[in-house]
């Protein structure tokens, strides 16, 4: 079962998760000033984020001690992360598409593992799914709105 973790062990996975957004700004900076970085940088600043955040999120979901199946579910997604940083990486590598479909593959699959709510064990907060307010909830709401 999903359990929140204190803020000590989500240190790391989260002081990793700033590195990936600060390096995902080295990317859009490359976007706009490309000159202003070394020949190739691209490929790194496409890939590294893509690793961080799997690595992040790996610690992350390691700090909940989740049962198996979420752990399976966990290490496919980070598995997705890894083979779009390896397209990123190596973009003109022969495999380079085929780690880009089975990127694509692992997210689909990934998506639809929360779909269909499996495993049964997964919260469902677990893709930040909108849920309906209570049909009371929301004629309270209404009222307070007029």
């Amino acid at each position: 079962m999903f359990s929140r973790i204190d803020r000590a062990h989500r240190a790391l996975p989260v002081l990793l998760g700033i590195v990936a957004l600060a390096s995902t700004a080295a990317l859009f900076a490359w976007d706009v000033f490309p000159r202003l970085f070394p020949v190739g940088a691209h490929n790194v600043l496409g890939a590294f984020p893509l690793f961080m955040i799997a690595l992040a999120y790996l610690l992350y979901q390691s700090a909940h001690r989740p049962v198996l199946m979420e752990v399976v579910k966990a290490v496919l997604l980070a598995i997705a992360f890894l083979f779009w940083a390896a397209n990123q990486m190596w973009p003109d590598l022969p495999q380079a598409i085929l780690f880009n479909d089975i990127a694509i593959g692992l997210f689909v699959f990934d998506v639809f593992l929360v779909m269909i709510g499996w495993p049964g064990t997964s919260p469902d907060e677990s893709f930040a799914e909108i849920y309906p307010a209570e049909p009371h909830t929301r004629k309270t709401q209404a009222r307070k709105d007029s």
